[in-house]
């Protein structure tokens, strides 16, 4: 091909199809994190093969040790990588002629580089969720020193980010705990079902060597090898699952770094955020910028992208294997490299945050929040249907907001204008504290329901 004919390839690739086809087939660039697990898997394998005696107790031997020099070159930057080489696969196994010659050809035998990726990425991903699970735990931990420090520090709840009701600074930070274990209880259950063994299956149709399965399941920590070959091969649920895990995790994460966002503005300040965890700017020396908050927010759309990458690539492939799976990789190495990184600046962020317990009192006693104690007293105390006492409180509002004080400002004799029997004890339950005290049901907001809950999750997280 002349140099001017190359020309319609443009650019890097200017060499031709050559180089467009080695750069579009090779997975090495990324790839490479799976050494670890491609060389577990070939040490699982090679075992196996000498126990079955398919291969020598010799070979296997120097399998091994060749195994764990190509590791240790990896591990310490010294492994000539080759992008010639395609993958992982290829360039361990390359390195291992080189160091111990002919056995090395002996251990893919009765494997394919099907099956081969197909455990080392379960492997990995295994491995994430342990990682996730772990990280979540940590996030727990410094949401439930929060809780149990502010068990009884009053602030407004909101709907549709209108107070509410008063709730307590501990029942919030609980709600993010049970949204967080959620998330560690769908890690585990993913990890239950990916930990099945597709080693053996082959390229597709299993071996006709008399290896054994359960050995090597066994000896990855799996629990079972998969029980159809063709399935094994073709499966990546697993990655699926992991990647639905994380964007629901993740989504959970934006949830509470935007309330972090929100509450530490001028407007708010609920909290203030450290130093460590916030930026200035360059022009406004008095700004104090949530950025790792607003980065965790933003890390939503490349997990989210990656669960829907991976789904795409997925649905219309016939079994079993085909090269679009080589896709798989790059998108969930990504969203669990940033998954992890987000858990691990919101745990920074939650256990260094300070809440202003002053400012979120004050503005839990805003916006009528005891309007609904209001409510409930004029039912449980005279006896009015709800929907009645609900009229009767919406017009005590009114007259409040026309006066331009809150509820607890209005005179018994402002109250009695609107319902002749309300009495002197109904401002027992128009402060704050009260309110909140008054919500003892299970999973209510009260602080003794509070201290009870922190006492609960202590356990859990032990």
């Amino acid at each position: 091909m002349t140099k001017s004919a190359n020309t319609m390839w443009g650019g890097r690739f200017a060499a031709g199809p050559d180089a467009i086809m080695e750069a579009i087939n090779a997975s090495i660039g990324y790839d490479r994190r799976l050494a670890p697990q491609d060389i577990a898997g070939s040490r699982a394998h090679a075992a196996m093969l000498a126990a079955c005696g398919i291969i020598t107790d010799n070979d296997a031997e120097a399998i091994r040790e060749g195994l764990l020099t190509v590791l240790s070159e990896i591990e310490t930057g010294k492994f000539p990588f080759s992008t010639a080489l395609e993958d992982i696969h290829m360039n361990v196994e390359a390195r291992l002629r080189d160091l111990i010659g002919e056995p090395a050809g002996r251990l893919h035998t009765a494997r394919s580089r099907n099956d081969q990726v197909a455990v080392d990425f379960r492997l990995w991903v295994r491995d994430q969720c342990d990682q996730a699970d772990a990280a979540l735990g940590a996030l727990c931990g410094a949401l439930l020193a929060q809780a149990e420090a502010g068990a009884d520090w009053v602030m407004p709840g909101f709907t549709h980010l209108q107070t509410a009701q008063p709730v307590t600074w501990g029942h919030h930070m609980l709600a993010y705990v049970e949204m967080f274990s959620r998330d560690r209880s769908r890690f585990a259950d993913a990890r239950a079902r990916m930990n099945t063994s597709p080693l053996g299956a082959a390229a597709l149709a299993g071996t006709s060597f008399p290896i054994d399965r359960q050995m090597t399941a066994t000896a990855l920590g799996f629990d079972r090898p998969m029980s159809n070959s063709l399935d094994a091969v073709a499966d990546r649920d697993f990655a699926l699952e992991f990647l639905a895990s994380a964007s629901i995790c993740a989504m959970h994460l934006s949830r509470l770094a935007e309330e972090l966002v929100i509450w530490s503005s001028a407007q708010f300040r609920f909290v203030k955020m450290s130093d460590k965890w916030s930026t200035g700017s360059s022009i406004m020396p008095q700004k104090r910028n949530p950025d790792a908050a607003e980065l965790i927010r933003a890390k939503v759309g490349r997990i989210f992208g990656a669960n829907v990458a991976l789904m795409t690539v997925m649905k219309g492939l016939p079994l079993t294997y085909s090269k679009d799976m080589q896709e798989d990789k790059e998108q969930t190495f990504d969203a669990a490299d940033n998954l992890m990184l987000a858990l691990a600046a919101m745990t920074g962020m939650v256990a260094d945050m300070t809440a202003e317990r002053a400012n979120l009192k004050a503005a839990a006693a805003s916006g009528f929040s005891t309007a609904t104690d209001l409510a409930d007293w004029l039912v449980r105390e005279l006896g009015l249907p709800f929907r009645e006492a609900h009229h009767v409180t919406g017009s005590l509002v009114a007259m409040a907001e026309g006066k331009g004080c809150d509820l607890p400002d209005l005179t018994l004799e402002d109250m009695q204008s609107v319902h002749a029997d309300i009495r002197d004890d109904v401002f027992d339950v128009l402060g704050v504290e009260n309110s909140v005290a008054s919500r003892t049901s299970f999973g209510g907001t009260a602080p003794s329901q509070v201290r009870a809950q922190v006492a609960h999750w202590k356990e859990v997280l032990k």
